[in-house]
């Protein structure tokens, strides 16, 4: 039966809290699954939260506290001792760790570290702090089983039990030489099936997907999503193995670019949170706004230059706002597929070829919405010249919309940037610049003013 919370059963935790009923809290709470107690945790209070994390052991609550939301979880580390800090980290694996430890000032990280009883567990996690948080390294876990190309299989598995205890989850055994350089892996039912004394070098597969420690996160998810991968091994410059990545450290890393790159589409240009303080808020959504607002004067300063050749055909200024709307509308759909396509490493061919066909795409596009808008227009009794002014400018637009929203991620791809700046407001803005900008100057070609 699925848990849930209800109010009173959270009444009755935080009665057991102020009444200091340890034993019976501790009983109430230690059959529960870990997320279930995380889930609980993110309904109380600091100082009710942090009772929890003290009461319960170490074990548990280690899987508890990475449930949690990062900000969430940095209140409640920050509210305990670096040796109650150290307990925790104990029980996480290194890359869980790892990323507790960096967000922690550097004299308190390193009280922590002095406080890890386990000294290769210490000497693990502050290697993985070496590491960029968004390369192979820096996704890395340090717990993995690995053998001896030149072990037996009887000695395999002896020594698998070993590695075993600390492994939460064995999804690959790989095979390293004598110096430790990743040789291929193992399957479990040919080492099951083997003869006791056969060597492993007869036993396991040379062929094995592997990442370097400074691979991209985003390569890595690549080659994992491709060929299935549910682990893949990290080696170092010298293919010596050091890790491996498993498939839910590589689903949060794309969790969290994927809510990245929705804000900076959104035109929020830092990493954010609902629950965030207003300043944070404010300087996270207010650089896009601004450039909205310059985007605003610059497409009224183009009405104005206007204003005295035009004000005998008034009747294109109501169009303006359609124009504006179908030059954003355009380049945000051109450059969402863009970035879509960059993110997913499905984008073939030169940026020349990906221009001709945006060009192509948005001509038929734009033929077919002109001659939507020129039969209203006429329909509503304009006047022809006036009719053609409008619906070439729509066609005109939407080209030049669809080469911008198409061009600019790519561009910003190729200098390093993260394209999915471009989706936003960047866009919108500068299209609804050049819509109008394009709209009144073929305006006044036709009509002649």
């Amino acid at each position: 039966m699925q848990f849930t919370i209800s109010t009173e059963f959270l009444d009755k935790i935080r009665s057991l809290i102020e009444q200091d009923h340890k034993d019976e809290l501790r009983a109430l709470l230690s059959e529960l699954h870990f997320a279930d107690v995380a889930e609980i945790i993110d309904e109380l209070n600091l100082d009710e939260a942090v009772f929890i994390i003290k009461l319960l052991d170490s074990e548990k609550t280690s899987e508890a506290l990475m449930e949690l939301d990062e900000d969430q979880r940095e209140r409640i580390i920050n509210a305990l001792s670096p040796k109650e800090i150290a307990g925790e980290l104990e029980e996480m694996d290194t890359d869980d760790a790892a990323d507790i430890l960096s967000e922690l000032s550097e004299e308190v990280a390193q009280e922590v570290i002095n406080e890890i009883e386990d000294e290769q567990h210490a000497e693990d996690i502050v290697e993985l702090l070496r590491y960029d948080e968004n390369s192979a390294g820096g996704l890395m876990a340090k717990e993995l089983i690995k053998v001896n190309e030149n072990w037996s299989v009887t000695g395999c598995l002896s020594e698998m039990r070993a590695q075993g205890e600390n492994v939460t989850r064995v999804h690959s055994i790989y095979v390293v030489d004598n110096a430790n350089k990743l040789k291929g892996r193992l399957s479990l039912k040919d080492l099951i099936t083997a003869p006791d004394n056969a060597p492993i070098k007869d036993v396991y597969i040379p062929k094995v997907d592997f990442v370097n420690v400074h691979t991209t996160g985003e390569e890595v998810a690549r080659l994992m999503r491709k060929y299935d991968l549910e682990a893949i091994p990290v080696v170092d410059e010298l293919n010596r193995l050091v890790g491996r990545i498993t498939i839910d450290d590589i689903v949060d890393f794309i969790t969290e670019e994927a809510e990245k790159d929705y804000q900076l589409a959104s035109g929020i240009s830092q990493d954010v949170e609902a629950n965030d303080s207003i300043w944070d808020l404010t300087k996270a959504r207010l650089p896009w706004l601004v450039l909205g607002l310059m985007g605003g004067i610059g497409a009224a300063a183009i009405m104005e230059g206007f204003e005295a050749d035009l004000e005998n055909n008034a009747v294109l200024y109501f169009f303006t706002p359609l124009i504006a709307a179908m030059a954003g509308n355009v380049g945000v759909q051109s450059s969402a597929i863009i970035v879509q396509g960059i993110a997913n490493d499905d984008l073939k061919g030169s940026i020349g070829n990906r221009l001709i066909k945006e060009v192509l795409l948005a001509m038929l596009n734009g033929f077919i919405l002109a001659i939507l808008l020129l039969a209203y227009t006429i329909a509503t009794q304009q006047s022809i010249l006036t009719c053609i002014a409008i619906s070439v400018s729509l066609f005109s637009v939407i080209i030049v919309a669809g080469l911008v929203g198409t061009f600019v991620p790519l561009a910003l791809h190729k200098k390093g940037i993260d394209p999915a700046i471009a989706t936003g407001p960047f866009i919108t803005t500068s299209n609804d610049i050049f819509g109008i900008l394009i709209y009144f100057m073929i305006a006044k070609a036709i009509i002649g003013i």
